[in-house]
């Protein structure tokens, strides 16, 4: 006959402990630390009296598929990672307020924002966008800036980055600038010639290159570093005034870089040392703090410029807009568990409180929904009822069921409009007026003007500062294996069109490589 083996146990003890069971945790305790009981159980809340060896068939096996612990753990532990982010996965999160300190009522009747001294709850990530989990913190990339609001009229999250413009303007080339950063899908090797020749069609993107490939390409961690909204919003008040507005934050600990020699020093030893400098400053009580500004456009303007202030790959000149100082972010808390407040945590810019609109800004329209749609899939269609994403004001609506929904609901009434439901409509709020007419057509921006601002923001730069960029835009660039000689002729006319003394430097730098024999260039 075949006995289950298993450890000695006193069943007088397992019984009582069932009755503590009964008697000590209540009916409807919400799953948390502070429900936690003494002892191991199953998800189902069963004690478990041996959580060390599994059921099986005499001492030494075989295993009982009826051992449902084991069974359940295993399970558990198969499916304990969500799908990375495509983009942003390696971040940190941390937690503090946003205070008012000036008031700008004039602009927006946004009501966090109403008066000075008003807090608000902020959930911050920092992150670095193209390399997958477990890589370096310390590579030439952009970092995410993504801030998430708990206002009284729900979630207001600014999802920007830490460089003021971006590669593209449109977003239907985003999952094609980002498969070119990525891995080589044949080799899975990264390969710069690939978003060589990918930017070869998008001179926009030297703007954004140009702040890439400088001095400030590698922030020394996420605390020594500004970030932007990158995008243009508007700031709406109730009388109907609209609004053009740019987001920057500016770090009170100050902006501090990399070198490659040092960012290659520190990333080999510490992959993850952005993170742990971010957890070790709040733990110690040194809270890192930002300022934040906007700059303001009245929209009857932007005709008069040349350049189009909707355009993500363009900034907006501070001594024509200046800055206006909002507020200050300070981060105080450490999260408490990072899948649960930095793996699960989810933005998007698509979420605006009344008194912040969306602009017309082709990306950004792109990111309204590809943002929550990415959350949908990594998370879950209810991402927004977990901790982390759900808004600390009282909310309702009938966007009930689905996977995973774990919110307690018991009533009858999951439609609108309805005599058994006492809810109704909120208070209307003004949306924006601005009219737009035009017939459909897929076309570019009227005034693309794409160098004139790399070539001002070279030339502001120290003569050393201009060499360091030029040899990191012709090694990282233009000598890379697989870049063809037309490739090169492509862009050195694109840099030379920025400006006319690097376009002579990279190409003086590509013939020293060819050996002495002069490349034909077509760069003006």
């Amino acid at each position: 006959m075949i006995r289950y083996w298993r450890p000695d146990v006193d069943v007088r003890a397992v019984r009582f402990t069932r009755v503590l069971i009964t008697l000590a945790v209540p009916q409807f305790a919400f799953p948390s630390s502070n429900a936690d009981s003494s002892f191991w159980t199953t998800n189902a809340g069963a004690p478990v009296f041996n959580n060390d060896e599994s059921l099986t068939v005499g001492p030494r096996g075989p295993v009982v598929l009826e051992d449902y612990h084991l069974v359940e753990k295993l399970a558990q532990f198969d499916r304990e990672r969500i799908p990375e982010r495509v983009v942003h996965a390696v971040g940190a999160t941390a937690k503090g307020y946003f205070e008012v300190t000036d008031d700008v009522t004039d602009l927006t009747f946004a009501d966090f924002l109403s008066s000075v001294g008003k807090k608000t709850d902020v959930l911050v990530r920092f992150s670095t966008v193209i390399p997958s989990r477990g890589q370096s913190q310390t590579i030439r990339d952009p970092r995410g800036f993504a801030v998430k609001f708990y206002t009284n009229e729900g979630n207001y999250d600014l999802v920007g980055n830490n460089m003021p413009v971006f590669f593209i303007r449109d977003g239907i080339k985003f999952p094609d600038m980002v498969h070119s950063f990525k891995p080589n899908p044949r080799t899975n090797l990264v390969e710069n010639w690939r978003f060589v020749d990918f930017f070869s069609h998008h001179p926009e993107s030297l703007h954004m290159f140009a702040h890439v490939f400088d001095d400030i390409g590698i922030p020394k961690d996420f605390r020594h570093m500004d970030g932007f909204g990158v995008h243009t919003f508007k700031w709406l008040t109730r009388d109907g005034k609209e609004t053009f507005i740019k987001y920057h934050w500016k770090s009170k600990q100050g902006v501090e870089s990399l070198m490659d020699d040092e960012a290659e020093a520190i990333g080999g030893a510490d992959n993850v040392h952005a993170t742990a400098d971010l957890v070790k400053s709040i733990d110690a009580g040194d809270f890192p703090e930002w300022t934040l500004f906007v700059q303001t456009m009245d929209p009857a303007k932007a005709s008069y410029l040349d350049f189009d202030p909707l355009d993500v790959t363009k900034t907006w000149p501070e001594s024509e807009f200046p800055l206006r100082r909002v507020g200050r972010m300070v981060l105080n808390k450490n999260i408490d568990n990072f899948f649960n407040e930095n793996e699960q945590a989810a933005f998007s810019p698509a979420l605006v409180v009344p008194g912040i609109t969306y602009s017309e800004d082709k990306l950004l329209q792109s990111r309204i929904f590809s943002y929550s749609d990415t959350q949908r899939y990594r998370v879950g269609p209810n991402y927004l009822t977990l901790p982390v994403n759900a808004p600390k004001a009282m909310h309702h609506n009938n966007h009930h069921d689905g996977p995973m929904n774990f919110v307690q609901r018991d009533g009858e009434i999951n439609y609108f409009p309805s005599r058994f439901d006492p809810a109704v409509n909120a208070e209307k709020y003004p949306l924006s007026r601005e009219s737009v007419c035009g017939i459909r057509q897929k076309t570019r921006i009227p005034k693309e003007n794409n160098f004139a601002q790399p070539g001002e923001l070279y030339r502001s730069w120290n003569p050393e500062r201009r060499e360091r960029f030029a040899m990191r835009i012709a090694d990282n660039f233009l000598l890379q294996p697989r870049v063809t000689p037309e490739l090169q002729r492509i862009w050195i006319d694109f840099w030379s069109q920025a400006d006319e003394e690097l376009g002579a430097k990279l190409k003086e730098k590509v013939n020293a490589v060819a050996g002495g024999e002069t490349v034909v260039l077509n760069s003006p």
